[in-house]
C-alpha cells in the first residue's frame, strides 16, 4: 500500500465523490450521467424485446445496465491502482467518466517491468470479467439477466482489446513504451515511440467510418462520425500531451547543480554584515552562507535585506540579521541533476538554495533564476 495523501484531495470540478476503495479516492464525473442516458435510451428496444410491458422502467435497466457497465471500468482501473501501490507508487483518485475511466498515479515507474506490469493488469482485468460473464450465460439465464450478461462479456472483451492497441494514452500504449524502454534502456524514448502509436492510432479512428461505409456499403450515421472524431481527439490529444512532456524531461539531464552553482563563501553568524560582504567581494563570491560556531550552515544571506541596510549600520549588525534560517528543503546535495533536482526544488520552492558537498561542507548557491535559465536554454536548442 502506498502512504496516506499529505493533503487532503478536492473533489475535482464536475465530479462526485462515491467513496474510496483500496485506499484510493473514487469520482463519477457528470459526463457519465450522459453516457449512462445515452445507453438506456440505445438499450431501450432490447430491453422492451426481451422483458416486454415494463413501460418506463425499461428505461431504468438501461440505466441499470449502464452502472454494471461502468462497475466493471471501475474494476480496471482499481487493477492498475493496486499494482501501482504494490511498486511503491501513490496513487490519487480513480475517476469515471464518459470515455470510461482514469487512475491518477504520481511520479513514475521506475523500470520497464513495473511500468508493463501497471499497464497490462487493466486489459487482463476487462478479460477476465468478460470471460466470467461469458461462462455464466451456459447457466442459460433468460430475460434481463441474459441480456446484462451479454452486454457485459462483450463489453469488457472489446474494451480489453481495445486498451491493448500499441498507442499512448491507452494501456497498451505503456506496453509498448515498456517495451522500448526495455530494450533501448530510455523511458523517454519508449514514451515518444508509443505516443506516436497512439497518433497514428488516433486517425485511424477518424478515418474508420469512411472506410467502414466502403467496405460494406452501409451509409454509417452522423453518430458514428462524432464518435469517431471524439475517439480521434482523446487519442490525439493524449499522446501529443505524453510526447510533449518526454521531449521536456528529455533535456533534464543536462541540469547539473554544481555545474549551475554561485559561489559563495561560508561566514560566522555573528559576523558583521560590513566584514561579511567585505570577503565575498574578496572571494568573488554571489552568495554568503553564515555558519553557527560548531561550523554547521544555518543561513542564507538575503540580499534585498542586506541591500537595505544603510552602509554605515553595517559595521554594527551581525550577518544573521539579513539571513534567512536554513530547512532541510533549502540545503541540496551538490551532485543532485535531472528530474531529481527538480523535484527537490518543488518540494520547498525558493530563489536559491545551498548546496553542500557530502561531508556537510558548503559548495556555492543555486539561484532558481538560472536553473529557469539553463532549461529555456535547453529547449531553443
Amino acid at each position: 500500500m502506498s502512504p496516506p495523501d499529505p493533503q487532503p484531495l478536492r473533489t475535482p470540478p464536475g465530479s462526485i465523490r462515491i467513496g474510496r476503495v483500496a485506499g484510493v479516492a473514487v469520482y463519477v464525473r457528470a459526463s457519465w450521467v450522459v453516457i449512462a442516458v445515452v445507453i438506456a435510451i440505445l438499450l431501450e428496444p432490447r430491453v422492451e424485446h426481451v422483458q416486454p410491458g415494463l413501460g418506463a422502467w425499461k428505461y431504468v435497466a438501461g440505466f441499470v445496465f449502464a452502472g454494471l457497465l461502468y462497475s466493471s471500468i471501475l474494476l480496471h482501473e482499481m487493477s492498475h491502482a493496486v499494482v501501482a501501490q504494490r511498486v511503491g507508487l501513490r496513487v490519487r483518485s480513480i475517476s469515471l467518466h464518459f470515455l470510461g475511466g482514469s487512475t491518477e498515479i504520481e511520479g513514475e515507474s521506475r523500470t520497464a517491468a513495473e511500468e508493463f506490469k501497471i499497464a497490462v493488469v487493466g486489459p487482463l482485468t476487462s478479460f477476465a470479467v468478460g470471460l466470467a460473464a461469458l461462462g455464466l450465460l451456459f447457466l442459460d439465464p433468460s430475460g434481463l439477466t441474459r441480456l446484462a450478461l451479454e452486454g457485459i462479456a462483450g463489453a469488457n472483451l472489446v474494451i480489453g482489446v481495445l486498451n491493448l492497441v500499441p498507442g499512448l494514452p491507452l494501456d497498451g500504449g505503456r506496453v509498448l513504451k515498456s517495451a522500448v524502454w526495455q530494450v533501448s534502456g530510455n523511458m523517454h524514448r519508449g514514451t515518444i515511440v508509443a505516443a506516436w502509436g497512439g497518433r497514428v492510432v488516433g486517425l485511424l479512428a477518424l478515418l474508420w467510418p469512411f472506410v467502414a461505409e466502403r467496405i460494406t456499403g452501409v451509409e454509417q450515421s452522423t453518430y458514428s462520425y462524432l464518435f469517431a472524431f471524439m475517439i480521434a481527439a482523446f487519442l490525439w490529444t493524449g499522446a501529443t500531451a505524453s510526447m510533449m512532456n518526454a521531449r521536456l524531461r528529455i533535456r533534464l539531464p543536462s541540469l547539473q547543480a554544481r555545474r549551475l552553482a554561485r559561489r559563495a563563501v561560508a561566514v560566522p553568524d555573528d559576523l558583521s554584515v560590513s566584514e561579511a560582504v567585505r570577503r565575498a567581494q574578496e572571494a568573488a563570491a554571489g552568495g554568503i552562507v553564515a555558519q553557527a560556531g560548531s561550523g554547521a550552515l544555518v543561513s542564507i544571506v538575503n540580499e534585498a535585506a542586506l541591500l537595505a541596510l544603510p552602509e554605515d549600520r553595517r559595521p554594527w549588525v551581525p550577518v544573521s540579521s539579513v539571513a534567512r534560517t536554513l530547512t532541510d528543503g533549502l540545503v541540496l546535495p551538490a551532485d543532485l541533476g535531472g528530474e531529481d533536482l527538480i523535484r527537490a526544488m518543488s518540494r520547498t520552492p525558493a530563489a536559491e538554495y545551498v548546496l553542500v558537498e557530502p561531508d556537510g561542507s558548503l559548495y556555492g548557491l543555486l539561484v532558481t533564476a538560472d536553473v529557469d535559465e539553463a532549461f529555456e536554454a535547453g529547449a531553443g536548442r
